[in-house]
């Protein structure tokens, strides 16, 4: 016999788990808002001379800082416009894509597919996937140099 459990970027393949993805491949806002804070928190402690891969084997060595940086903008690409005016968020869904009166109308999902980040799931997540507003305020704050992040860390979280 051969067993193998694959990737799942949506829905479960298998109903091994119940047939839902059950936190696995997909993204869920709330465990990305942690891991985010997490890396802000390391990159404190750790400093600009600590770096890793950033994406995995790209050979791309990146601060801790700036991987959350980047999962920041990865997160924000779901619901913002691409360079053909799409929203990954709506994904195939053409009415909510091109309608003037849908494409505006943002939806926050339960969940969101792992290659595509489409939504699924609840389609009126607004608790968890609403984190989504506080990574876009900071995206925003750091642009605009509202917020010295690392000064801000390390008032928060000093060493002791």
């Amino acid at each position: 016999y051969h067993w193998e459990l694959d990737y799942a970027p949506g829905a479960s393949t298998t109903n091994l788990f119940g047939g839902n993805s059950n936190w696995r491949g997909p993204i869920w806002m709330p465990l990305n808002y942690l891991i985010i804070e997490s890396l802000e928190v390391y990159q404190r402690h750790f400093g600009d001379t600590f770096k890793v891969a950033c994406p995995t084997g790209s050979g791309k060595r990146m601060t801790l800082g700036e991987v959350a940086d980047e999962l920041s903008q990865r997160l924000a690409r779901i619901f913002t416009r691409d360079e053909n005016g799409r929203r990954a968020v709506f994904g195939a869904y053409e009415i909510m894509q091109a309608d003037p009166h849908w494409r505006d109308c943002i939806l926050f999902h339960e969940y969101f597919h792992g290659d595509n980040g489409s939504g699924r799931g609840a389609s009126h997540q607004t608790g968890w996937s609403g984190l989504i507003a506080k990574v876009l305020q900071q995206i925003g704050d750091a642009r605009a140099g509202a917020i010295d992040v690392n000064a801000m860390l390390q008032e928060i979280y000093r060493p002791v």
